[in-house]
């Protein structure tokens, strides 16, 4: 989507919504840099003080990221994503805490409203991330791994609880980048097999434990450490 040039009433609104759309669309990618505020302002049509104010506002609600003298980067596509980045920041037991909470009940939840399409889906998607284990292809964990729980949050069909788990979504494939460790062979890693079963036999509290028990083992191994730890068991 181009930009295109602001009306004179509400300018500062006006580009922060131009702007926030390009982020969530993916059209600015996660960890890019956008242009230069010399460029924004020429396609914009508006002063440089607009455009500052514009990206000063999107930086503190962590959608954007200023850094002196290289510029400014999309740190996160939406406010919810931005504001737990903000206040987890990079401390990996934050982002899982609140991982757990959110798919604990996201399973509880799931183990009564699932349908037989989103079952289908979730075995499809473990199998391929079983299979990327065996293979120890990192990339492939991480995106089917975070798959798999989108799915099964999604299948609880709470409306609100989806939303917040979309706006953590980054935080979760960063934790599962983070904690998968393909060094360790394949039979030693988390399966969730058995978090599948309970959520196909309607089973809510086995689904509750399933989807907290993988998490709350890994939050006692690793300690108060951050993201840039390497724990010993995988995501």
């Amino acid at each position: 989507m181009p930009l295109v040039t602001a009306k004179r009433t509400g300018l500062v609104d006006q580009v922060i919504a131009q702007i926030r759309q390009l982020v969530t669309s993916g059209e600015w990618p996660l960890g890019e840099k956008i242009p230069p505020e010399a460029e924004l302002v020429a396609a914009l049509g508006v002063g440089r003080n607009t455009v500052r104010e514009a990206v000063r506002a999107l930086s503190h609600a962590g959608l954007l990221e200023v850094r002196q003298g290289d510029g400014t980067f999309v740190r996160a596509t939406n406010e919810i994503s931005g504001a737990v980045r903000k206040l987890c920041g990079p401390e990996l037991r934050q982002i899982l805490e609140v991982r757990r909470a959110l798919e604990v009940e996201g399973a509880r939840l799931a183990a009564r409203a699932r349908t037989e399409e989103e079952l289908r889906q979730m075995s499809a998607c473990l199998a391929e991330r079983d299979a990327a284990v065996q293979n120890r292809d990192s990339e492939a964990v991480v995106t089917t791994d975070t798959e798999f729980h989108r799915i099964l949050v999604a299948a609880s069909h709470n409306p609100v609880l989806i939303s917040l788990y979309d706006g953590i979504r980054e935080a979760v494939t960063s934790s599962v980048a983070t904690t998968f460790n393909p060094e360790i062979p394949p039979e030693q890693h988390v399966s969730h097999t058995a978090l599948l079963t309970a959520v196909r036999d309607g089973d809510p509290r086995r689904a509750a434990e399933e989807a907290g028990g993988f998490l709350d083992e890994l939050l006692a191994q690793m300690g108060p450490e951050s993201l840039s730890a390497k724990p010993s068991a995988p995501e």
